[in-house]
C-alpha cells in the first residue's frame, strides 16, 4: 500500500482544479468559435440568382441592366448552347467507356457557368481556360472535335489558341491563372480595351499560383476576370476542407471584389461576368466571380464518386438542373414551342454522330511515344522501361492471335 502524503494530495488537487478550469475555458472558446461560426453563416449574402430552379424570374437591381434587353431568340440560343454542350459531354464520356479516349472530364451540371459566362465574353477578350471549360470553347467557336485529340492522346491541343483567343487546355491545376494575369498586363501595357478571363476549380484555388495571380493582378490593377466553378468537390475534397470562408470572400484579402452567383442560372452568369469583364474594360482592376454550382458527374472517367459522396447530394442537385431551368421560363412565358425542342433534339443527336466519327477517324496514340523525351541524351532506366512495356503491349497481340 502506498501512503500519499498531505502535500502531494495537496499538489495533485491544485493540478487538477487548474486543468479542469482550463478545459472549461476551452470548451466555452470552442463554444463560442462555433456560435460565431454559425453567426457568420447565416449573415452570409445569398447568391446572386436571376432566375430559380422553379423558372421564375429574380429581380436583382445590380445585375438586372445586364440582361435587360435580352430577347426571346437569345434565350433559346442559350437553351441550344446548354443542351448541345450536355450532348457533347455525353457522347464523349461514352466513346471514353468504350476505349476510344483514354480519359475525359465531364461538365455535367455546370453548364449554365460555362455558357453563361463565355457568353459574355467579346471577340476580343481572350479565354484561359482549364480542361473543363468544354461550353466555354463552345461559346468561342471551337470546333467540339477539336477538344478530343488530346484527350486521345494524339495531339496537345486540337486548336489555334490566337484563331478564337482561348488558349489551349490547361491540365497544371492552376497555373492558367498566372498566364491569364500576365496576359492582362500586356494588354494594359498595349492600351487596348479588351479583357481576359480564366476559368478555374475550387480545388485550384488552394494553390498557390492563384494566390500569386491574385496578388500581381490586384497590384499592377490587370483586366482579369477569376472565374471560379465552385462545383463542391476538388476529386474527393469537399470544400469544407478547403477554405474557412466562401471562396469569393477572399478576393477582399488582396483588394478587389468577389462576387457567388447561382451557377446553375444561365442568365445570373451571363449578367454576373458582363459586369465583371466591363469594370476591368472600363480600368478598374480585377474581379472574383464564384459561380456556385455542382459536377453532377465524376471528376473524370478514372474517378468513382460513390466512394465519398451519397446519392442523396446528386438527387437535390438534379432539382436545381440549369437546363430544365430555363426550359420551364421558355415555356412559362411562351417563349417557344415544341416544334423548337424537337428540332433540337435532332441536331443533338446529329452532333453525337459527327462526335462520333470524328474521334474513330482519328489515329490510334503512339503508345512508346511517351518514353521520348524525357531525357535530352537518353538514360538507360527509360529504355528498360520501354522495352518493358512494349513487351506488355505485344501480348495482347499474341493473345489475340491464338
Amino acid at each position: 500500500m502506498t501512503v500519499e502524503s498531505t502535500a502531494a494530495r495537496t499538489s495533485r488537487r491544485s493540478a487538477g482544479s487548474k486543468a479542469g478550469a482550463t478545459g472549461t475555458k476551452r470548451a466555452a472558446g470552442t463554444a463560442a468559435k462555433k456560435a460565431a461560426a454559425k453567426q457568420g453563416a447565416a449573415a452570409e449574402p445569398e447568391l446572386v440568382q436571376l432566375l430559380t430552379p422553379e423558372g421564375e424570374r429574380v429581380e436583382n437591381a445590380e445585375y438586372d441592366a445586364y440582361v435587360a434587353g435580352i430577347t426571346p431568340e437569345e434565350l433559346r440560343g442559350l437553351y441550344r448552347d446548354m443542351v448541345l454542350t450536355r450532348r457533347f459531354d455525353a457522347e464523349a464520356t461514352a466513346l471514353q467507356r468504350q476505349g476510344e479516349l483514354g480519359l475525359w472530364a465531364s461538365l455535367l451540371g455546370q453548364e449554365a457557368a460555362q455558357i453563361g459566362s463565355g457568353r459574355a465574353t467579346r471577340e476580343d477578350d481572350y479565354v484561359f481556360p482549364t480542361y473543363r471549360e468544354h461550353g466555354v470553347a463552345w461559346c468561342r467557336g471551337v470546333d467540339p472535335t477539336n477538344l478530343l485529340g488530346m484527350f486521345r492522346g494524339v495531339n496537345h491541343g486540337g486548336w489555334d489558341p490566337n484563331s478564337n483567343n482561348f488558349h489551349l487546355y490547361t491540365i497544371v491545376i492552376g497555373s492558367q491563372t498566372l498566364h491569364a494575369t500576365g496576359y492582362a498586363m500586356g494588354i494594359t501595357k498595349d492600351g487596348a480595351d479588351s479583357a481576359v478571363i480564366a476559368y478555374f476549380g475550387d480545388g485550384a484555388s488552394s494553390q498557390g499560383d492563384v494566390a500569386e495571380s491574385f496578388t500581381f493582378s490586384a497590384v499592377y490593377n490587370a483586366p482579369v476576370v477569376f472565374f471560379c466553378q465552385n462545383n463542391q468537390w476538388a476529386i474527393s475534397e469537399p470544400t469544407e476542407k478547403q477554405t474557412r470562408v466562401p471562396l469569393y470572400q477572399r478576393a477582399q484579402g488582396f483588394g478587389f471584389p468577389g462576387v457567388r452567383v447561382d451557377g446553375n442560372d444561365v442568365l445570373a452568369c451571363l449578367a454576373v461576368t458582363k459586369w465583371a469583364l466591363e469594370r476591368a474594360r472600363n480600368g478598374e482592376g480585377p474581379t472574383l466571380v464564384e459561380a456556385f454550382t455542382y459536377r453532377m458527374g465524376a471528376h473524370t472517367t478514372s474517378d468513382d464518386p460513390s466512394r465519398y459522396r451519397g446519392d442523396e447530394e446528386r438527387v437535390a442537385w438534379e432539382a436545381k438542373d440549369p437546363i430544365l431551368r430555363l426550359r420551364r421560363l421558355l415555356e412559362n412565358e411562351h417563349h417557344t414551342d415544341e416544334g423548337f425542342f424537337a428540332e433540337l433534339e435532332v441536331e443533338s443527336e446529329a452532333l453525337g454522330k459527327r462526335v462520333r466519327e470524328a474521334v474513330r477517324a482519328m489515329p490510334d496514340p503512339d503508345r512508346l511515344a511517351i518514353f521520348e523525351n524525357v531525357y535530352a541524351d537518353g538514360h538507360a532506366l527509360v529504355d528498360e522501361e520501354r522495352a518493358q512495356f512494349a513487351a506488355y503491349q505485344a501480348s495482347f497481340a499474341d493473345a489475340e492471335g491464338v
